[in-house]
């Protein structure tokens, strides 16, 4: 559990925690590979979410899914995209939140990814908090803690009232 204090120090941030829809870039289920390919290499990210027609998130799709596709036993093949839909190839397993005030699940989140989808309580996409964000918040923390708040140790605090 996050001590209350540093989770509202953190929580000062959150306006900038997520970056909105519209600001992110996604392919939907029923985009050709091929599609999904281009945007991946176009906007550099090694993964992006997946929407359906209903702006729900339902998965990932990375760069890696896609050209483990093109692998033929000669190389590499573009043409093995044909007829295969962003669906067939994408990571179905989504972890998402609802909320963006559960800083402590953000965190653990953001150990093994590098974004964490946020949606509304329908599944529909609202964006996203990136790794990037939540650590510029800790950044602040670690630069602004003493501003507000006075350190001491529990092995000190002991002594003292000990004494």
């Amino acid at each position: 559990m996050i001590i209350s204090e540093l989770q509202e120090i953190l929580l000062e941030k959150k306006e900038h925690f997520l970056i909105e829809s519209e600001r992110v870039a996604s392919v939907l289920d029923k985009h050709p590979l091929s599609h999904a390919f281009l945007i991946l290499t176009k906007v550099k990210y090694s993964k992006i979410p997946v929407l359906n027609s209903q702006d729900e998130l339902v998965g990932f799709i990375g760069l890696a899914d896609i050209v483990n596709q093109m692998l033929a036993i000669d190389g590499v093949d573009f043409n093995l995209l044909e007829g295969k839909i962003v669906a067939d190839v994408m990571e179905k397993e989504v972890r998402s939140v609802s909320t963006i005030d559960d800083i402590e699940l953000l965190l653990h989140l953001a150990v093994d990814h590098s974004f964490i989808p946020v949606r509304d309580e329908q599944n529909r996409f609202l964006g996203i908090v990136t790794r990037r964000e939540l650590l510029k918040a800790v950044n602040h923390l670690l630069h602004t803690l003493d501003d507000e708040y006075v350190l001491t140790s529990k092995e000190h605090v002991y002594k003292l009232v000990a004494e």
